[in-house]
């Protein structure tokens, strides 16, 4: 059964409460549920974590990239700082593909640079809490990561 690692960053666990114009009324146990249904009907398995802090994310995408495993990421805020995420996931080798809840692009231009895009097989923003599920459809429909 494949694994897929669901790894978020700072302040996600506040999702639900923080900001709900922006982020939604969501909470983070309400993706990890809707995904761990959505990935056990299909044959695989996941692995959801949340972190306040930028080493945590970077041991777990070792992790991942080790194991062969593929990663879907909100890395919150370090998108925008963590040079560390960004060679963890270059270094470990592991798909990741990029999600944010809010469109990154609509807001504070501080937002509108990402250090992980780069690295990341895709990037996916701006659809809520759906990003998520968009993020766990690429890498199940079995094209995930490949070059056109």
């Amino acid at each position: 059964m494949p694994v897929i690692h669901v790894l978020n960053g700072p302040n996600l666990n506040l999702l639900g409460t923080r900001e709900p114009v922006t982020y939604g009324t969501t909470t983070l146990a309400d993706i990890e549920a809707r995904l761990q249904a959505n990935a056990s009907g299909r044959g695989a398995q996941i692995r959801f974590r949340q972190s306040n802090h930028e080493g945590d994310l970077v041991t777990w995408i070792q992790e991942a990239g080790a194991a062969g495993e593929p990663v879907i990421l909100n890395a919150g805020a370090y998108t925008h700082t963590s040079i560390a995420i960004h060679d963890a996931i270059r270094g470990a080798g592991t798909q990741v593909v990029e999600v944010h809840l809010s469109n990154v692009h609509a807001r504070e231009a501080f937002r509108h640079h990402s250090h992980i895009s780069s690295v990341a097989a895709g990037v996916i923003v701006g659809f809520g809490a759906l990003s998520y599920d968009l993020a766990l459809e690429a890498i199940l429909s079995g094209d995930f990561g490949k070059k056109s």
